[in-house]
């Protein structure tokens, strides 16, 4: 019905059928708490399910080692058959992310007239939310730090490591960030042996399952947010993970290995073939 920005039906049935949708997201629809915008409708499967298919681009240009194959079938073992007896912890860091607060208050939906923000913004400041998906349950342990540094992630690692019962096994899912492999980081795992570190491959950090929650966290929580200072923004992802945690979803592994490998393959034959 809306061709282009500005365009406004002038059908009396067109009318009609706007004033009635637009009446009654204002009057019937409710915000999900602790969320900055509705969810758009999720299929059965797409709360719970990782594709790969929007990774074949950032592999394309990239060489198929030796250790990508063992590295993506160790992480998706992890996923589809967890050892017993132990905790997969997908984990990972959401850097600087900013509180932002318009240079104006946004206009609420009300029938004729759809919300309204100012493009432009003032910043209040950043911080970094590191984060553990718990696979097996869908729950998150989240904390704050001003930095990304590999002190900040012996930090969180510390508070993983009181935060898991004693005596179960705890595998560890990161990406390649140097930080992940500081010589620091490594010792610190020499002193956990109950920790077992796991990396994806180069340019595959789509294998991370906190990914999506990260995904979510953006499109729910941040994208349409205003934030008046620091305090505010934690608090709002604060209520964000208090939500995941009260209706966690555990995360299902669904995408075939050999597919991935196989498209990965056709990807490199076909940049053989263009070079």
């Amino acid at each position: 019905m809306f061709r282009a920005r500005g365009y406004f039906p002038t059908d009396e049935a067109a009318l009609k059928l706007l004033f009635l949708v637009l009446n009654r997201a204002a009057k019937e629809w409710k915000m999900p708490p602790g969320n900055g915008r509705w969810p758009r409708p999720n299929s059965p499967s797409s709360s719970k399910t990782a594709s790969p298919r929007h990774c074949k681009n950032g592999l394309r240009t990239k060489i198929l080692t030796v250790s990508f194959v063992p590295k993506l079938r160790d992480i998706v073992g992890l996923y589809v058959d967890p050892p017993a007896h132990a905790v997969v912890l997908s984990v990972d860091e959401k850097s600087q992310i900013q509180a932002l607060d318009r240079t104006q208050p946004g206009l609420p939906l009300k029938p004729g007239r759809c919300g309204t923000m100012t493009h432009d913004y003032k910043r209040n400041g950043t911080t970094t939310l590191f984060a553990a998906l718990n696979v097996l349950e869908g729950k998150v342990i989240g904390r704050y730090m001003q930095r990304h540094r590999h002190q900040e992630f012996i930090r969180f690692l510390n508070a993983i490591e009181a935060a898991v019962p004693v005596g179960k096994i705890v595998h560890v899912i990161f990406d390649n960030y140097a930080t992940h492999k500081h010589p620091k980081v490594r010792a610190w795992l020499d002193r956990y042996p109950r920790f077992v570190f796991h990396y994806t491959p180069t340019s595959a950090s789509w294998l991370n399952a906190v990914e999506g929650f990260f995904a979510k966290l953006t499109k729910r929580r941040l994208k349409r947010g205003v934030f008046r200072s620091l305090v505010e923004l934690q608090t709002a992802i604060n209520r964000f993970l208090v939500d995941t945690n009260d209706d966690p979803k555990p995360f299902v592994w669904t995408a075939d290995p050999d597919k991935i490998i196989a498209a990965v393959r056709r990807g490199h034959q076909t940049l053989d073939s263009i070079h």
